[in-house]
């Protein structure tokens, strides 16, 4: 059977999915997408697998067209049958993950689609700065409520989950580690603790080579 393929651009959403290919052993190619903000060319040729032209896009085996990061990472654990990155119906743990993950994705990732390019959104320019500037201080206090509920060592406490890849992956965007080691210091320590798995140590040095 073919694997799996992944489109995505290094340091973006697509990580996200990587980590969790990488995680459960899933053969998969990677199909390098440019700045989907810069080149049109880029957005045409994404938009004829996935006409959102975002990233991640999983292609399955089959053909089939995987969008949206959450969605993916409930179907892989169906597929590989495996509760190590979300868990299972009837555990304790089931209710939280499935809580956050909606959070964290419903709430928090939207804020970079309209902040990392307000053009999109705002047609006069002295309003986009603005606009920037308040999308990001909203998606700061959606972070110190999550930072609020996070366990420790990792999201869900004593295990492992995909909340905590996604921890280590958006933590690297804007504010950034510096400000969530001051300001939300559970998920700071999280995206630490995450940084060092071994099993995901290729995966981060792709995306973030320095």
């Amino acid at each position: 059977m073919a694997g799996y393929k992944l489109y995505g651009r290094a340091g973006w959403g697509s990580a996200i999915v990587e980590a969790q290919l990488a995680w459960y052993g899933l053969p998969f190619t990677f199909e390098p997408v440019d700045d989907l903000f810069k080149s049109s060319d880029a957005r045409a040729k994404l938009e004829k697998v996935n006409p959102l032209a975002q990233v991640p896009t999983l292609m399955l085996p089959d053909g089939t067209v995987m969008s949206e990061s959450a969605a993916i990472t409930l179907l892989l654990a169906d597929i590989t049958g495996q509760e190590s990155l979300v868990p299972g119906p009837g555990t304790p743990e089931r209710a939280k993950f499935l809580r956050w993950l909606v959070f964290i994705v419903a709430n928090i990732y939207p804020t970079f689609t309209y902040a990392d390019d307000p053009a999109r959104f705002v047609a006069v320019n002295t309003a986009r700065d603005p606009f920037r500037a308040a999308t990001d201080a909203y998606a700061q206090r959606l972070w110190r409520q999550v930072n609020g509920v996070a366990g420790s060592p990792w999201f869900l406490g004593e295990r492992f989950s995909a909340l905590d890849i996604y921890v280590a992956v958006m933590t690297r965007w804007r504010p950034k580690r510096g400000w969530f080691e001051i300001e939300a210091p559970r998920l700071f320590a999280i995206a630490r603790h995450a940084d060092q798995r071994p099993e995901l140590a290729a995966v981060w040095r792709r995306n973030w080579p320095t």
